[in-house]
């Protein structure tokens, strides 16, 4: 069995399937210790021809094996058959329904977990904890209590008759089981110590395996591919090592169990022989007695496997424990939820228009100690379209960053529309936001589905394609033979980059929020298409607040406001000739960029 604060309450939870599933248990195990009385019946009817039945001398023919051996046997039969399917039910059940709670569970804290948290955990051992550790936790939780309560009736009502036959041959029969006890106790912590590295050794293989899979265009392009596969092979070989290792601690188990087995029915055999030579017994009893102990060699065997699967469910629970338990760093405070819980549509709902303000905003990313935005201050009004540029490394992205809330900000330094954004639900400040991201992900769906991500099952095919057209690309796929019914692979490997740039532009068009925030989103595109689809930026989001951080200043140049940005401080908020005539950085980067492209055309 497995224990701990995650997985306690779920005995409680489903106490009606496992009390099910113990019904059956002790009629089965009942039904399977009726059978050594009638062996014993049966062996003494050939020996001596008459059977003692309740202290009545029974003729053994014919008619006393059919009535009082084989119908008894096929009613015993019958009732094990009947209770191990139902144990199954109530025992197995219960653990797969434990599997996919916890799973969804896991699953709905990785949903609020920062970005922080995936920079520091990667994705195979993200996976590794749906997938292996989470099957073993539903192996431990059914298939341990079927163990330990097995182990406790059978060997218990097994020992009670096997005790009311002989007590001198029972005690005899438990000794080697008690150094059993002893040595399957401290084996079975070296093996949890294994488990837990073989999980780990599993989690690198696979972490390895999806980011080579991931990157393997660039794998192919740098000719990488003799260098992946050695790095695979180290990881390989250790995963392979710690398997043996855990599987050679629990083959030796096996073994031990085994030799103390077979030496308590040497013991038996030896005694108990005497005993019916003595008188003490006789050879029908010596059967009955071998095969009640039979019946308690699963339970001592059931004590090591309890052993070894406390071993790998505890290290699997510590490892799922530690993603549970994992605080959430960016999230709602105290008083945003009593807001939220009371209902207060001022929270949940306010008026914004777009909106955003700055006000001395000082930053450092979570486990830094490197400030990366100092001092900033700006405001952009509801219904401007405004380019942020700087150099590489500036501090763009991270603006946009707290401006969705990605991490936490100090209180009183940004601002929707008045309020102060942790005033307001994380929920509400996104809904009124619409991200274009440098990566441009798309999901492995149709790319009607991904344009209409922001609304879940639309099927507004006019919006999909007017969107679409907004973000020209339109054309592009219209030229699918599946157009917008054309499945996307894995992070939208089907289509080329400036084709997924487009469609994430799409997807955040079809949004129509208050705020679009676009990172750096048309550095993938021609110049003609790139001018297209900011003219049609300025007609679609008139009114509507547009912010687009770009490094080319001909992609920002005709913004409302232009916020320049270098070395995490605003340097400077204007329009480009006032910026141009003001702000000698801009103007040494209009220039140094224009000599590029001068450069660029000659050649």
């Amino acid at each position: 069995m497995i224990f701990g604060k995650h997985i306690n309450k779920y005995y409680l939870k489903y106490s009606w399937m496992i009390l099910l599933g113990l019904i059956a248990l002790v009629s089965v195990d009942f039904g399977q210790l009726k059978i050594p009385e009638l062996y014993r019946m049966a062996v003494n009817g050939l020996n001596n021809g008459a059977v003692e039945v309740d202290g009545v001398l029974h003729t053994f023919d014919m008619d006393f094996l059919l009535d009082e051996i084989c119908l008894p046997l096929c009613i015993v039969i019958v009732m094990i058959v009947a209770g191990r399917f139902l144990w199954r039910i109530g025992f197995f059940g219960s653990a797969i329904k434990v599997e996919q709670e916890v799973r969804f569970k896991m699953f709905d804290r990785c949903k609020d977990l920062s970005q922080q948290y995936y920079a520091v955990n990667k994705v195979g051992n993200m996976m590794s904890l749906f997938t292996n550790d989470i099957d073993t936790i539903r192996d431990c939780f059914g298939n341990g209590i079927l163990t330990f309560a097995d182990a406790l009736i059978m060997g218990g009502m097994a020992l009670v008759k096997m005790y009311r036959m002989n007590v001198i041959l029972t005690a005899f029969s438990m000794i080697p089981m008690v150094f059993l006890f002893i040595a399957a106790s401290l084996v079975g912590k070296k093996m949890s110590a294994k488990w837990r590295e073989r999980q780990e050794a599993f989690s690198n293989l696979s972490d390895f395996s999806q980011e080579s899979f991931s990157g393997i265009a660039v794998i192919k392009a740098f000719a990488k591919e003799a260098k992946e596969l050695m790095a695979f092979r180290v990881l390989n070989i250790d995963n392979e090592r710690v398997n043996v290792e855990f599987v050679r601690m629990a083959t030796l188990m096996n073994i031990m169990i085994t030799l103390f087995v077979e030496s308590v029915i040497c013991i038996i055999l030896g005694f108990g022989g005497y005993l019916v030579y003595v008188g003490v017994f006789d050879a029908g009893e010596l059967v009955e007695f071998i095969l009640y102990f039979t019946n308690i060699v699963w339970p001592i065997m059931a004590i090591s496997m309890l052993i070894e699967q406390h071993a790998r469910g505890s290290a699997s629970l510590n490892r799922i424990s530690e993603l549970l338990d994992t605080g959430i760093d960016v999230k709602d405070s105290e008083a945003v939820r009593a807001a939220v819980e009371a209902g207060d549509t001022s929270v949940i709902d306010p008026e914004i228009k777009g909106t955003v303000e700055f006000k001395h905003l000082n930053f450092t990313y979570p486990g830094s100690e490197l400030e990366v935005l100092h001092d900033v201050s700006f405001r952009i009004e509801a219904g401007e379209n405004v380019g942020l540029i700087g150099k590489t490394g500036s501090g763009k992205t991270t603006i946009v960053d707290l401006i969705a809330r990605t991490y936490n900000v100090p209180d009183g330094t940004i601002f929707m529309d008045g309020h102060d954004v942790n005033d307001l639900p994380i929920h509400t400040v996104r809904k009124h936001l619409a991200y274009v991201p440098q990566d441009n992900f798309l999901f492995s769906q149709t790319i009607g589905e991904n344009i209409a991500f922001a609304f879940e099952g639309s099927d507004d095919k006019a919006a999909i394609e007017e969107a679409a057209r907004y973000a020209d690309v339109y054309d592009n796929i219209s030229e699918f033979p599946e157009k917008f019914e054309t499945m996307l692979g894995e992070r939208g490997v089907t289509v080329s980059g400036g084709q997924k740039q487009r469609i994430s532009i799409a997807r955040a068009l079809m949004k129509n929020s208050e705020v679009l925030i676009l990172d750096d989103s048309v550095s993938a595109v021609d110049t003609k298409t790139e001018k297209t689809i900011l003219e049609n930026l300025r007609t679609t989001r008139k009114g509507r607040t547009t912010i687009l951080i770009a490094h080319r200043i001909t992609t920002v140049r005709h913004m409302d406001k232009i916020i320049f940005i270098d070395d995490g401080r605003v340097v400077d908020v204007g329009g480009h000739e006032e910026l141009i005539a003001r702000c000698p950085a801009y103007a040494e980067m209009v220039e140094l960029q224009r000599l590029e492209d001068e450069r660029k055309e000659r050649e």
